[in-house]
C-alpha cells in the first residue's frame, strides 16, 4: 500500500509494481507529469487519445517517465470536468482573491495566479474539509462522482466548465524492471486491458453524468457558467505558465512544443466540422 500522492515514489522504488493514477498529481516533482493527464485549456478526450496513440504523446511521456523507472499506459478518462462547488457565487475575478479551493495539477497554479489559494487534497478528505471550512470551494470530477461525495449539501453553487481539465486521462504506471520480467503474453494482456479501460470509462461517464446532473438540479443545485472575464484571464495565465516553464525546464519543453503544435492543428480541424455541427445541434434542440 502507498498513499495517494506517494504512488510514483512507490512504483519508482519497486515498493509496489504498479499504480493506477493521474500524472498531474505529481507536478511538484516535474510539471511535465501533467501532460499525462491534462493541462488547463488543453485537449478534450478524443484529441488526447489522438495525441497519445498517434501524435507521439505516449512516446514522449514514456521517455520522460523512464527517468523514474516507469512505463505508462493510458487507462481511463472522465472527459471535460465541471468547474467546482462554491459556497457563494463567483461573479468575477475579485471573488477569487484569497478563496481557498481544492484543485489539482497545474490548474492550481493558474488559480494562484488569479489570486486564489489552491489546496491539493485527496478525494476522501474533500467533504470534511469543506464541512469544517478548511476550504471554500472544491472541484473533483463531474456530476456522477460529485453527487456521491455530497458536495452540494455544503456548497450548492456548481460551476462549469472545468477549464483546467478539458479531459482527465488516467494512467497505469508500471515499474520498468517488473514490466520487463513479464512474459510477452502478459504484457499484451495488460496493454489491451488498459486500452479497453481508456475507451470504456469515457462511455460510462457519458452515460452517467447527464442523469446525475438532473438529480443534482432537482436537489436545489444552482448551475453557473464562469464569466468570460474569468475564462479569458485563466487562459492567459495558463499560457504564461507554460511559456515560462518551457524556458527553464527542458523535460517540459520537450513535450510542450510538439503538444502545442498538435493542439493547434486539432483545434483548427474541430472548428471546421465537429464544432460547427455540435454548436448548431446544441443550440437548436
Amino acid at each position: 500500500m502507498a498513499p495517494a500522492f506517494g504512488t510514483v515514489d512507490a512504483v519508482q522504488q519497486g515498493a509496489v509494481e504498479c499504480t493506477h493514477t493521474a500524472g498531474y498529481y505529481f507536478v511538484g516533482k516535474n510539471k511535465a507529469f501533467a501532460f499525462d493527464t491534462t493541462v488547463p485549456f488543453g485537449m478534450n478526450q478524443r484529441m488526447q487519445n489522438a495525441w497519445m496513440y498517434w501524435g507521439g504523446g505516449l512516446k514522449l511521456q514514456r521517455e520522460f517517465l523512464s527517468d523514474y523507472n516507469i512505463i505508462s499506459f493510458p487507462a481511463g478518462n472522465t472527459g471535460t470536468q465541471m468547474g467546482g462547488w462554491f459556497r457563494n457565487p463567483i461573479k468575477g475575478l475579485d471573488d477569487i482573491k484569497k478563496l481557498k479551493m481544492r484543485i489539482a495539477g497545474l490548474g492550481g497554479e493558474v488559480w494562484a495566479r488569479l489570486g486564489g489559494i489552491p489546496q491539493q487534497i485527496a478525494g476522501g478528505d474533500i467533504y470534511p474539509s469543506l464541512e469544517r471550512g478548511v476550504i471554500d470551494a472544491a472541484e473533483w470530477v463531474g456530476p456522477y462522482d460529485d453527487e456521491k461525495l455530497g458536495f452540494y449539501k455544503i456548497a450548492p453553487n456548481y460551476y462549469y466548465p472545468g477549464w483546467w481539465e478539458a479531459c482527465s486521462m488516467y494512467s497505469m504506471y508500471v515499474n520498468m524492471k517488473e514490466w520487463e520480467k513479464l512474459p510477452k503474453s502478459y504484457q499484451n494482456a495488460l496493454e489491451v486491458a488498459c486500452y479497453e479501460a481508456n475507451l470504456d470509462m469515457m462511455a460510462e461517464y457519458d452515460f452517467k453524468n447527464p442523469q446525475a446532473l438532473a438529480r443534482l438540479l432537482k436537489n436545489g443545485v444552482k448551475l453557473h457558467a464562469y464569466s468570460s472575464a474569468i475564462m479569458k484571464e485563466s487562459q492567459i495565465a495558463a499560457s504564461d505558465l507554460y511559456e515560462e516553464e518551457a524556458g527553464k525546464n527542458p523535460a517540459f519543453k520537450k513535450i510542450y512544443e510538439p503538444w502545442k503544435k498538435f493542439r493547434r492543428e486539432q483545434f483548427q480541424w474541430n472548428r471546421v466540422a465537429e464544432n460547427t455541427l455540435s454548436s448548431f445541434m446544441l443550440n437548436n434542440m
